[in-house]
């Protein structure tokens, strides 16, 4: 249990990493460098320029959500966790609401393949944010725990979900039009399973 605790954090501050990453892209896009970072077999983010605001309210809550997400579950923190979640908790609405508008507004690369996916798991992250809500205003923190795990899994799965892109162009040649779709499926119902595993084997050690 200690090495797959260990390999979960390890992979946690990976894609915590790729997330950061992420975020200084898209920043890097808006401010007029897309012609650097875009690539055209690759046109991840090519939209960004045309919704520049929407763009913003989505990936600075998520920078918020990324940098404070691991607090909300390290025992050592107890008083920064409960002022974080003064932000985080607003951050994960903002992220959540947001990336439910944005398949309706950007035209997703993956077409509505990827907009279905964006959508479904948008509302699981905020059915997830709102259960944890709940806990905080009842002071439950086992239920607290459990359902910002959920939350925070699909949250950082879209971290995933680049890594998957890069493997299935290595290995079988696909472009991100026709398996960006699949791959956030895939990214987003691993991290959702492996929360549900994790709450289910450490349910007694989440009080």
């Amino acid at each position: 249990m200690i090495i797959i605790r260990k390999l979960l954090w390890a992979g946690t501050w990976i894609l915590t990493t790729i997330g950061i990453l992420m975020v200084l892209r898209r920043i890097g896009i808006l401010a007029g460098f897309g012609k650097y970072l875009i690539s055209p077999r690759f046109p991840f983010d090519s939209g960004l320029h045309d919704h520049p605001i929407l763009t913003i309210v989505h990936i600075m809550p998520g920078l918020l959500f990324i940098l404070l997400g691991p607090f909300q579950f390290r025992k050592s923190s107890p008083e920064f966790r409960k002022i974080s979640q003064y932000v985080f908790i607003p951050a994960c609405y903002i992220i959540g609401l947001s990336a439910l508008v944005m398949p309706f507004i950007v035209l997703p690369l993956g077409g509505i393949n990827e907009a279905v996916a964006s959508s479904f798991f948008a509302l699981y992250f905020l059915v997830s944010v709102t259960q944890a809500l709940r806990a905080v205003r009842h002071n439950q923190s086992v239920s607290y725990r459990e359902w910002m795990l959920r939350a925070y899994a699909v949250g950082l799965a879209i971290a995933t979900v680049r890594p998957i892109m890069a493997l299935s162009f290595v290995f079988f040649g696909l472009r991100p039009q026709t398996f960006l779709g699949t791959a956030f499926w895939l990214g987003f119902s691993l991290h959702a399973i492996i929360a549900e595993v994790w709450i289910h084997y450490t349910r007694n050690e989440l009080c």
